[in-house]
């Protein structure tokens, strides 16, 4: 079967009519990710999950292979997910078109994270599909999300679990999350659609290639003023990450941020070309 990596472009702004396809369908802007998956049984199970929950957009990272033939056995009838499921070369260009990431770990954390359940994130999600497209990432079956994965995440999903045995498999962990979506949208058909322009903003919010420019140049600017002697520059910028994540930061609030960081390594680059007896 042949396969293309995906050419991702940025979406336009939101049109009636996609707003009345979210209204309609709040989970066609729920997009789950599998981040270098190594077994084709477990995509298929998610698959099958996807299938069962509702959910249909389906991201994979560098998976180890994909076999339709193998997925129909487990996922029968799921052509329309996997013909409609799109490839990268890394999570970070997986996810650079969302306005939202909220990733999954089965592992306490020493950093600080946004950690929820998924039963208390579930309304949150379905609140922010109303502005663009969010992604839920999971982690390779055997290693789960590595720290740079979740430093992509404003949120991070905890499942609880007996602690003699704290592991899921791929496919439950993400049937325990589609679950509380589908619980938390009920069924669209039987309410009323949310009000038109209720969730009108001046700016859009802002997608994860915003936010990763602007972390990059607050970073670049901090370094240029000694921030972060003696802390660690890597911590520093994790905290930063949990702190403006839970901001939710429009496209325009994001840029500026990023602007602070530019001005900052311009006005000392310009300061040390002037001659020291004029300072």
């Amino acid at each position: 079967v042949a396969l293309h990596w995906a050419t991702l472009r940025k979406p336009p702004c939101q049109t009636n009519l996609a707003k009345l396809v979210v209204e309609t369908d709040p989970l066609s802007n729920v997009i789950i990710v599998l981040n270098k998956p190594k077994d084709v049984v477990n995509i298929a199970g998610v698959i099958r999950v996807m299938m069962n929950m509702g959910l249909s957009r389906l991201r994979l990272v560098e998976p180890d292979e994909f076999d339709i033939r193998r997925i129909d056995g487990v996922a029968h009838r799921s052509s329309r997910i996997v013909d409609g499921t799109k490839f990268y070369e890394s999570l970070a260009a997986a996810v650079s078109d969302v306005i939202y990431v909220v990733g999954t770990s089965a592992r306490a954390r020493s950093d600080k994270r946004n950690m929820a359940r998924p039963r208390t994130i579930a309304p949150v999600i379905t609140e922010r599909v109303q502005d663009g497209p969010v992604a839920i990432v999971f982690g390779r079956e055997d290693k789960g999300l590595p720290t740079e994965a979740l430093d992509l995440c404003q949120e991070v999903i905890g499942i609880p679990t007996d602690l003699e045995f704290p592991s899921l498999n791929l496919a439950q962990a993400c049937l325990v999350v589609c679950y509380e979506l589908l619980l938390a949208v009920g069924d669209p058909r039987q309410q009323e659609p949310p009000v038109s322009g209720k969730r009108c903003r001046a700016t859009p919010p802002a997608t994860q290639e915003n936010l990763e420019k602007m972390y990059g140049s607050l970073e670049s600017g901090l370094e240029h003023i000694d921030f972060f002697a003696p802390r660690e520059a890597t911590a520093v910028m994790r905290t930063f990450r949990t702190l403006l994540g839970r901001a939710e930061p429009s496209q325009r609030e994001a840029k500026l941020v990023e602007a602070i960081g530019h001005r900052i390594v311009q006005f000392l680059d310009r300061l040390e070309r002037v001659p020291n007896d004029n300072v």
